[in-house]
């Protein structure tokens, strides 16, 4: 499909005029609502691996170096084109395809997870796995950013469900527990062990016994670039070293996953039978 920069999405028929003659919108023909929901939906995931090749053949995008991705990390309103690889995020279909079939397993991944009953997300940011978590159960969001929570509210409403938006440090004492949390990119800004630790037993602190913290976080600057995400460092952390912090922490069992080159996956549960406090 050739570049439009006005167009009716082929998917809801809404209006759209692009902001630049790179947007992916133009290329797939999509809105920017309904190209977000690609992780979810077989047509709209097609456009968009179209669309990524297409836009590459007719002018392919310059590498972007690690140390301009660094300097330049996504601001709150660019978040959504960091996860879509539009704009200035795009690296090219050598970058940009591979992650975007992680980031389709990832959504896949937390999507098989048997999480119900009350669910927190810590650090929700714009609410990109927030949809999801929604339709589990009953969501509540705590985030340090106002704006961030905004673009989650939005977010929700435009699919048409409903969580308890808190604007709060992700990190604060829990004031209540729940069945399940949820984090991405929080582990990664611990930078030291027992920062990880410290991390970890805020997530265990939330948790009825049984309960699950699911966590997912990028690992790698090469898929996942530009090298700063939304929550700033990547992943440092080797799997094994995790996976002690989490029993350390308190976690009776502790499952952690990689994807080919963009994602570390984890869900850590507490024990059913008791739970110690303290």
């Amino acid at each position: 499909m050739p570049f439009r920069p006005t167009f009716d999405c082929l998917w809801c028929g809404r209006p759209w005029e692009v902001r630049s003659g790179d947007d992916l919108e133009g290329w797939a023909g999509l809105c920017p609502d309904c190209l977000g929901q690609a992780d979810d939906n077989g047509f709209l995931r097609g456009r968009l691996r179209s669309a990524l090749r297409e836009r590459a053949a007719a002018a392919p995008a310059a590498p972007v170096t690690p140390a301009a991705a660094a300097a330049s990390g996504p601001a709150p309103g660019d978040w959504e084109d960091w996860y879509l690889r539009r704009g200035r995020f795009s690296r090219g279909p050598v970058y940009d395809g591979p992650w975007s079939m992680e980031l389709e397993g990832a959504t896949r991944w937390l999507d098989s997870l048997p999480l119900s009953g009350v669910i927190v997300e810590l650090g929700a940011g714009m609410g990109w796995w927030t949809g999801l978590l929604a339709e589990k159960g009953e969501l509540w969001l705590y985030d340090n950013d106002d704006a961030s929570l905004d673009a989650a509210r939005k977010r929700l409403l435009s699919h048409g469900l409903l969580a308890h938006l808190h604007q709060r440090d992700p990190l604060a004492t829990p004031d209540k527990l729940v069945d399940a949390v949820f984090a991405a990119y929080l582990l990664s800004t611990a930078e030291m062990v027992a920062g990880l630790e410290a991390y970890l037993a805020v997530a265990r602190a939330w948790l009825n016994p049984g309960g699950s913290f699911v966590f997912v976080d990028v690992r790698s600057a090469d898929v996942g670039g530009p090298i700063a995400g939304p929550a700033g460092p990547l992943w440092s952390h080797a799997v094994e070293t995790l996976r002690g912090a989490a029993l350390r922490a308190g976690f009776a069992s502790v499952e952690i996953e990689e994807t080919r080159s963009a994602f570390v996956l984890g869900r850590a549960v507490v024990t059913a039978s008791t739970r110690e406090h303290g």
